[in-house]
């Protein structure tokens, strides 16, 4: 059976309009005769998006016993009874009560993808791991629910639900996303104008860097295929992200992911620490805490204690037949007041054989800053 084909709405917060623009499009396939369903719908009270399901099949919810009460949820074995084309389903970061079949909703809906089923989501961008943290970071406000970026970078298409810090203000204003008495805590609390400018970054910078990877993926394969035909022997691919306890884990580590995905590959990482940070009890915090990260996306953590990055990398590629390097971007060191070489000039030098694929910086580095690894 054909796997279900993921489009996701992703916006910057509640309120830009991804479920309505979820909605549309889901009439818009069912008018051209195919088999549309709501899974579920969230429309917290709002009459005008009620107004965009109209004509739509909703499966009805089931009732669940929760802490004494009854709430209403998904119904997951429903959804795949009925199997329709296509599925609406929103809010994809949901966490499900205990004892249902998954934890959370994204997990929900690869079982309607493994059965066939198009699935049509919602999420915002704060509930991928990565950007809660950024978030929390930047704003200082901590997001409760959120779901492995592995689930946006595995998506077939996503489609950012844009809309500017100020016209969302507005509508909030206007009482068109929350009740009149919930309106003046928001506009001074998570929709400050300054959250939501870092929020539609990140939102923007997700697709950026979905596309980036994707081409850069191409080329790799492109490169190989040109390999291969030359009577090149054809090898196994496996990925090596250099990483270390800081934001840019991050965005190397998905980069990573995704290129190990489109390249049938495996993926591990590397932390290369100063052998007197080896005994540090502050580095077994952050190696526990990059394990998890690491977990997230079915990689392994390597841990190497040398005052030698290179020395180390290239020891790691070697025992684990690494062929790809995933790297943040390096900077000359600094040796009597003049550049030395790069990091990738060292590895390059060490390993001649590996390919080297740079994840460039969100924010310009000084020259002589410590690269990724």
């Amino acid at each position: 059976m054909a796997r279900g084909q993921h489009k996701v709405f992703l916006g910057m917060a509640v309120g830009v309009g991804k479920t309505c623009r979820m909605l549309q499009e889901g009439q818009s396939v069912a008018a051209e005769g195919t088999d549309v369903a709501i899974g579920l719908l969230e429309t917290h009270g709002r009459a005008a998006t009620a107004a965009f399901a109209e004509g739509l099949e909703l499966i009805p919810r089931r009732r669940v016993p929760f802490q004494g009460a009854v709430i209403e949820e998904m119904d997951l074995p429903a959804i795949l009874r009925r199997r329709p084309q296509v599925c609406l389903i929103d809010e994809l970061a949901h966490a499900n009560p205990p004892g249902l079949e998954h934890h959370q909703r994204y997990e929900d809906v690869e079982d309607a993808l493994a059965a066939g089923i198009t699935v049509f989501s919602t999420v915002n961008v704060q509930h991928l791991q990565s950007v809660s943290e950024r978030i929390a970071e930047k704003t200082g406000i901590a997001i409760e629910e959120t779901m492995p970026d592995r689930v946006i970078d595995g998506a077939d298409e996503v489609v950012v639900v844009d809309l500017a810090p100020e016209a969302l203000r507005a509508r909030i204003g206007e009482g068109k996303v929350f009740p009149a008495r919930s309106v003046p805590i928001a506009l001074e609390g998570f929709f400050a104008k300054e959250n939501l400018d870092v929020l539609r970054e990140m939102a923007l910078l997700q697709v950026v860097e979905e596309v980036e990877a994707h081409r850069l993926a191409a080329e790799l394969l492109h490169d190989e295929d040109r390999l291969i035909s030359n009577v090149a022997p054809e090898r196994a691919h496996r990925l090596l992200g250099l990483v270390r306890p800081d934001p840019s884990a991050n965005r190397i580590i998905r980069r990573a992911w995704v290129l190990a995905e489109r390249l049938g590959a495996e993926l591990d990482l590397l932390w290369v620490v100063s052998p007197r940070q080896a005994d540090d009890r502050e580095t077994d915090r952050h190696v526990d805490e990059l394990r998890r990260l690491a977990a997230v996306f079915g990689a392994e953590l390597l841990i190497e204690a040398d005052s030698s990055i290179a020395g180390a990398v290239t020891r790691a590629a070697v025992s684990r037949g690494a062929t790809h390097i995933v790297m943040g971007t390096p900077h000359p060191r600094q040796r009597f007041g003049r550049p030395g070489r790069s990091l990738v000039d060292e590895i390059v030098t060490a390993h001649p054989g590996l390919d080297i694929v740079l994840v460039g910086d969100l924010q310009p580095s000084k020259v002589g800053a410590k690269p990724a690894g």
